[in-house]
């Protein structure tokens, strides 16, 4: 079952009534099944206002994708070094190095 994601569609605040509606009816017969659509007003008085729905959809396919080539599969070449560096010898001092900088 491919995972469901959230997307937003930003309406701004400076939209006739008559084409808010029109909007509106658009996106809700054009959402996907299951959606739980939520619509609210975000922004503030500096940068604006505007009303955003936030949707559930199914993954497209090259989202998937990226995800499978990101995900918690370790890949084999940094295995590989991480654990070359787990190997380096380290010994801590316990000294902190001087500042270079002057004293004012």
């Amino acid at each position: 079952m491919p995972r469901r994601v959230k997307d937003f569609i930003d309406i701004s605040e400076y939209t006739s009534l008559d084409d808010l509606i029109r909007y509106l009816e658009t996106i809700r017969d054009n959402l996907p099944a299951e959606h739980e659509a939520e619509l609210k007003i975000r922004g503030d008085d500096v940068f604006g206002r505007r009303l955003t729905i936030t949707y559930f959809r199914d993954q497209t396919p090259d989202e998937a994708d990226m995800e499978a080539k990101y995900s918690d599969t370790p890949d084999p070449g940094i295995e590989r070094l991480r654990k070359e560096l787990d190997e380096v010898p380290y010994t801590y001092s316990g000294k902190k190095r001087a500042s270079t900088q002057p004293r004012n």
